[in-house]
This record gives C-alpha cells, sequence and structure tokens, in this order.
C-alpha cells in the first residue's frame, strides 16, 4: 500500500487560486494537503509531520513583520529557527517558494534578511518562478544553485470563468463603449505604484485630445481612497470601486479594459501579469531586467521605464491606445501560447513531480 505524505502549506489562505492551482495535480495522486495561516497553527499543525512530509513555505511575512517591535520580530525569528531544527530532525523536507525579493509592507528589514538567509540554507527545494531570481535576490541572500527549481507562475486561464463580451462589460460598468481604457485592479497598497499612474494620465490630461477612461478596482483603506481620490487628474474620466472585486466580476473588469497597467515600484513575481495574459488584455509593466528577460518574447506586453516613469508610461499609453486605438488588441497576439505553455495542469503536474523527487515518492 502506498503512504499518503503529507503537505504542510504556509501561509495557506483558502481562496487563494495560486496556492489551489498549484495543489491539483499532488492531490490526485495521492499527497495530503493542510494549511495553516498563523505562526501560531504553524507550530501545532507541523508537530504531525513524519519523515518525508513536506513544510511548503511561500510568502514569509507573518513570521516575522507581525511582531510588535523589534524584540518580538527577533524572538519570533528564534521561535521559528527552532522549529525548522525540529522538522529536520524529524526528517521533514522543506520547500521554500520564493515569492517577494522582500516582503512588500517591510517593518523588521535586517530580521528578515536573516530569515531569507535562513531559508536559503535549510530549504531542501528553492522553488524560484522568476529565472532571473537569484540574480534579484543576490544583496539579500544566496540560494544554492543545486537545489533551486524553476516552476512558472501557472496561468489563471478558466479560474474566473467565461468573461462577457467587451461591449456587455462595459455597459455593466458604464463605460463609454468605444473610448480606449486602461485598468488598475487589485489592492491599493502603497507599492503598487498607482500615484505614477495617476500622474501619467494627468501628463496624457495636458498634451492629448483623446484621453483614456481609467477602470480601477480593488480594496482601499478609507485614507488610500481619499488620497487616490484627491490625485484623480482633470478631464479623465473615471470608473471605480473601492472594495474587493470577487472572483465573478474580476472577468468583467479585464473585458472593459483596453490595456492592464502594473505600476509597481517593487516587483519579482505578478499574478496579475498571468490573469492580464488569461483575459487576453495586453499588460504594461516596469523595465527591470529580470521581467524583460521573462516577457522578452510576449507581444502583449510593453514596459515603461523606472527611470523615468511618469513621462514613459504616458508615451506608452498614447502609443498603445490613443495614437492607433482599436477596442480589440489585434491580430498577431499569441495569448494562448503563453497561457498553454504555463497552463494550471501542466505547472501542476511539475509541482507533484519536484514533491515526488524530494520525498522519493513515485505518483501513479
Amino acid at each position: 500500500m502506498r503512504t499518503m505524505q503529507r503537505v504542510l502549506v504556509f501561509p495557506a489562505w483558502g481562496d487563494n487560486p495560486y496556492l489551489n492551482l498549484m495543489s491539483l495535480a499532488p492531490r490526485a495522486s495521492g499527497y495530503e494537503f493542510r494549511g495553516a495561516t498563523i505562526v501560531d497553527s504553524l507550530v501545532k499543525s507541523a508537530a504531525d509531520l513524519a519523515a518525508n512530509d513536506v513544510l511548503h513555505l511561500h510568502w514569509t511575512s507573518p513570521i516575522l513583520q507581525r511582531a510588535a517591535d523589534g524584540r518580538e520580530a527577533a524572538a519570533a525569528f528564534a521561535r521559528f529557527r527552532a522549529l525548522l531544527d525540529e522538522l529536520r530532525e524529524r526528517g521533514v523536507k522543506l520547500v521554500w517558494t520564493v515569492h517577494n525579493q522582500l516582503p512588500h509592507e517591510l517593518a523588521y528589514r535586517e530580521p528578515e534578511i536573516e530569515l531569507y538567509r535562513l531559508l536559503a540554507e535549510r530549504a531542501d527545494v528553492v522553488h524560484v518562478m522568476s529565472p532571473a531570481t537569484a540574480e534579484v535576490l543576490a544583496g539579500i541572500c544566496t540560494l544554492p544553485a543545486d537545489r533551486v527549481r524553476h516552476l512558472p507562475h501557472p496561468s489563471y486561464l478558466g479560474v474566473y470563468g467565461v468573461p462577457p463580451a467587451k461591449s456587455e462589460a462595459r455597459a455593466l460598468l458604464g463605460v463609454d463603449p468605444v473610448a480606449p481604457t486602461v485598468l488598475f485592479l487589485g489592492q491599493m497598497r502603497p507599492y503598487k505604484g498607482l500615484g505614477t499612474l495617476l500622474a501619467a494620465l494627468r501628463r496624457l490630461a495636458e498634451t492629448e485630445r483623446t484621453l483614456p477612461t481609467l477602470l480601477l478596482a480593488g480594496s482601499a483603506s478609507a485614507e488610500v481612497r481619499a488620497e487616490i481620490e484627491s490625485s484623480l487628474p482633470d478631464g479623465i474620466p473615471v470608473v471605480a470601486k473601492y472594495e474587493f472585486v470577487p472572483d465573478g466580476e474580476v472577468g468583467t473588469w479585464f473585458a472593459a479594459a483596453d490595456l492592464a497597467i502594473f505600476p509597481y515600484t517593487a516587483i519579482l513575481n505578478s499574478g496579475s501579469v498571468h490573469l492580464s495574459a488569461a483575459f487576453e488584455v495586453p499588460a504594461m509593466l516596469p523595465n527591470e531586467p529580470h521581467l524583460v528577460q521573462q516577457f522578452a518574447s510576449e507581444p502583449w506586453v510593453s514596459y515603461f521605464d523606472v527611470a523615468n516613469p511618469v513621462e514613459s508610461m504616458a508615451n506608452g499609453i498614447r502609443d498603445r491606445l490613443l495614437v492607433d486605438h482599436r477596442t480589440e488588441h489585434g491580430p498577431g497576439i499569441d495569448f494562448d501560447g503563453f497561457n498553454e505553455s504555463v497552463s494550471p495542469w501542466r505547472i501542476s503536474r511539475r509541482y507533484a513531480g519536484l514533491l515526488d523527487e524530494l520525498t522519493g515518492r513515485r505518483s501513479e
């Protein structure tokens, strides 16, 4: 009889589509997945892990960044290191997925760097989604080349259902049926660079007669909302929803968009880019070298210059939407090839293979 291996995922939010997609094939082949969302529940759940079970660590921010002060952060680090020591003694395997260069909201930088170095030293497998992750993290920690495994971020194709037609989506949102549109969708947080996008649109309003409609959707605190609304450019039509966008509505916002912009100030991996591809909406990203390298062959991706973000973003929007505006993305852009290359089942099967390699198990 085949022994079922357990995979303890941390942090594991039940509604996170990335985590759910990755676990599809391993679950089908017999792995038992468990999850924890806070360190206390992680420690409790880890007590049940045995030799060749797996602790799969994803985002690190819950470990240290919720501490009340530096002393508490140091104590949290010591506690987590002791947990890793105990798990190693029991023969439990450790997988670390590197999602970010560092957590976006960083209260304790030096302890977090120490944590990254500990994980690079202890992880049996370091899972990277961007091929350039080691270079991006070089100033923080050294990733062990012999233990690094590259599995791309999976596509979200089909996860959010079939979107409405563009005309229907625009009618639902109250958007002009033929106006060029720019979309920002996601939590409105400082690192996401929304101020840069607003400044770029303000620049366009000073020079252009035809202006894009801004589609703005995602949760925002009252303070962030007030800051955004006070910065909205005059003359730019805006359709905004300052709250969480349910899964069933995500496709409507993308279907209404001509261009999705991700004006992030710090980005290693972005599921939003894959979401844009799933809905066949061209995307604009910062021209960070690792992003240019990763998406170099994708004609639906364009870039703004991080050294001159406002001017270059304004120029990019104008060139893509205003000079030769089309309500469709036009011929010659192959979204299907990209989405198929990172289809959820394909990437999930590779993850199952990684777990098999790590635990010495053979999936049927």
